[in-house]
């Protein structure tokens, strides 16, 4: 029986997998890996229980896997310990950071900056082989500037402060029907209030054209270069490449924003799952 590759794309709430075996594919989804929420024995039961059983008795010879918390020694090890044991038959089982992920996938193994724009926000320098660089993630509280959880953010302080204009703030009220005190509830009480933040961003591509969005996109994005592309003398030299689902949503802003700073605009993926079929083929 035919050897296929297994390539994995985690963040923490959903994780993409894609079978390989030369030009064939398949892309299966399950939920995403958190190695600060679940040990291995957990990961070991949801991979059982919702990816094992889609593979189905292909045999797997090597596994490639990119995903949240894995710049974390004793995280890694507790991913690629679940992988092991779930495919023992994989000689091969890497296990790297997201940004990494992002990086094979829109550089492949050439020099440039990978970016990535999704409900957090990321950066680094990568020389075609590894990441020489990086931007500190400080996440959604501190940093995660020109992410959806970012954008969110303004989006909420907007309607909160009663900023938008009357046009907007219908709409707002219309689309969400939610007030201060849920909203308030939902970031400082529940869990993941980043993914509930950067829910507020779908408002912005909604209502594309009116100032007030144009300059929320635009001063998030503005955020971004400043704090983290501008930090690499490398920028000006290579390609500026970007991944994620804001990325993409915002592309027309991205490339006006590389030409006026003169920085030469590279890729823009949604997911890197392409990109990465591409490198490990």
């Amino acid at each position: 029986m035919a050897a296929f590759q297994l390539l994995a794309d985690s963040g923490a709430t959903k994780a993409e997998w894609c079978l390989v075996q030369g030009k064939k594919q398949k892309i299966f989804f399950t939920t995403g890996i958190s190695p600060y929420l679940m040990n291995t024995e957990q990961m070991v039961k949801m991979l059982n229980k919702e990816l094992k059983p889609a593979i189905k008795k292909e045999t797997i010879s090597a596994i490639h896997y990119y995903g949240t918390g894995c710049g974390n020694p004793e995280n890694v090890k507790s991913i690629r310990k679940a992988l092991k044991e779930v495919f023992p038959t994989a000689k091969k089982v890497d296990v790297d950071t997201d940004i990494m992920g992002a990086a094979r996938a829109v550089c492949g193994s050439s020099k440039g900056i990978a970016c990535i724009l999704g409900t957090g926000s990321n950066a680094c320098y990568f020389n075609g082989k590894r990441i020489a660089k990086s931007s500190p993630g400080l996440g959604y509280i501190l940093g995660d500037e020109g992410s959806g959880a970012f954008m969110g953010r303004k989006v909420i302080q907007h309607f909160l402060y009663n900023t938008f204009e009357g046009d907007l703030m219908t709409k707002f009220e219309q689309k969400f029907k939610t007030d201060r005190l849920e909203i308030l509830d939902k970031v400082y009480r529940q869990p993941l209030p980043n993914k509930y933040m950067a829910s507020f961003a779908l408002f912005l591509s909604e209502n594309r054209g009116h100032y007030m969005i144009e300059n929320i996109i635009e001063d998030s994005f503005n955020d971004f270069f400043f704090n983290h592309i501008y930090k690499f003398k490398e920028s000006w030299l290579y390609p500026v490449n970007f991944v994620g689902g804001v990325a993409f949503a915002f592309k027309d802003v991205l490339k006006e924003l590389c030409n006026s700073y003169g920085l030469q605009l590279g890729r823009i993926m949604k997911n890197p799952m392409e990109g990465l079929v591409e490198y490990h083929r």
